[in-house]
């Protein structure tokens, strides 16, 4: 055990910092690959593929709290490292999973290690961050998951070119399994755990719902466009989903490059009120411009939306709670961020065996406005009274 240090570049940090991006890299090959496997081998329609897809964020929404208060009455590294390795054995079962039901079971079995296993992690970061430069540093720990982002989805699609899954899902066990051995490398600052006994209550953190709600909502459109991505590149023709999510990638590094500093200077205020108007702007440009141009344009300002948001959102929850509800609190963000795009993936998949995914991208849109107004009008008042650091 260590004391947290000031710097946020430490041999721990680098060490879950590498550990995230490698399981990130691993759940990234899925993203656009697993819906045209759903599709394609197993001959799911869009509701079913939306429904399977949810499975997996259905079962970490429900690990997730349970998660949060292990981690916080029984320490870090064990529960981290439990998840790491399950999620990775978990990608043995899609080469066996030759059913739609069977789909369903592995997805919710996977989705439990991910919830185990990104709520751990995103605690442990918090942990060895120094309170002054949080913002900052959860900026920086975002690239984590946004590189993979970039490469993740091409190489999966790439390793499918000859329509054989298989070298895919073995890719995955062997970045997991680096993964992995960044993880052993972790030395866990000293953090006082939570005494309290096993209760409902205790496995959510109140103070994090105005914060979490804001997050629900985005994360609904969010859910959508990941998911159905491949899918409207293929129904219209425009543009590619791997280059669309490495140019999403772009815009969402270059945001955590200066957005923590900005949130640990001034606060909130501004970069969330600009990461919904971003956000909002792209899927319109999304639904209504049939170009190239507008498809990856859009996908850029969605990227700079997405890169400031959740970082800030993530910082606003631990500023406002303890250190021994650290767990809670991110597992109670984290929690809802699952909900809203396994909410989102069913809701798209209906709006678009109903009206069209262009439709659906609008109502996005219109979604991401709303929850501009709630941040204005209510979550940013209640994190201003209760904020802590």
């Amino acid at each position: 055990m260590t004391k947290p240090q000031h710097a946020i570049w430490t041999k721990s940090f680098l060490s879950v910092f590498m550990a995230s991006l490698l399981i990130f890299t691993a759940f990234y090959l899925l993203l656009p690959t697993l819906p045209l496997y759903l599709v394609k081998i197993l001959n799911a329609g869009p509701v079913f593929t939306g429904i399977v897809l949810a499975a997996f964020t259905m079962a970490a929404v429900i690990i997730r709290p349970v998660t949060g208060y292990m981690i916080d009455r029984h320490g870090r590294k064990w529960i981290y490292l439990f998840g790491l390795i399950f999620f990775m054995l978990s990608f043995a079962g899609y080469m066996v999973a030759y059913t739609l039901a069977l789909m369903l079971l592995l997805r919710m079995i996977h989705g439990l290690f991910w919830g185990i296993t990104t709520t751990a992690g995103s605690t442990i970061v918090v942990d060895l961050l120094p309170p002054h430069r949080r913002g900052e540093g959860l900026g920086y720990f975002g690239l984590a998951s946004t590189i993979p982002m970039a490469i993740g989805p091409m190489l999966g699609l790439y390793l499918i070119s000859g329509e054989n899954y298989n070298p895919m899902f073995v890719a995955a066990i062997c970045i997991c399994i680096l993964g992995i051995a960044f993880a052993l490398g972790i030395r866990y600052p000293d953090i006082p755990l939570h005494t309290t006994r096993f209760s409902f209550k205790n496995l959510f953190e109140v103070s994090s719902l105005p914060v979490a709600l804001i997050l629900f909502i985005n994360m609904i459109t969010y859910g959508g466009v990941v998911t159905f991505i491949s899918l409207y590149v293929k129904e219209t023709g425009i543009g590619d989903a791997g280059i669309f999510f490495l140019v999403y990638a772009v815009g969402i590094t270059l945001a955590r490059l200066f957005s923590g500093k900005v949130f640990d200077r001034e606060g909130p205020l501004r970069l969330s009120t600009a990461a919904f108007l971003m956000i909002s702007l792209g899927f319109l440009g999304l639904s209504l411009i049939h170009s190239p141009a507008g498809f990856f344009g859009s996908a850029f300002i969605m990227g700079l939306g997405g890169g400031v948001l959740f970082p800030s959102c993530q910082a606003m929850v631990n500023n406002m709670v303890e250190p021994g509800r650290r767990g809670a609190a991110n597992s109670t963000l984290f929690t809802v961020l699952d909900l809203g795009i396994g909410v989102g993936m069913i809701l798209t998949g209906y709006l678009a065996g109903f009206s069209g995914l262009e439709t659906a991208f609008l109502v996005c849109s219109a979604l991401n406005g709303i929850a501009l107004v709630l941040f204005l009008v209510f979550t940013h008042t209640y994190y201003q009274r209760h904020k802590l650091f």
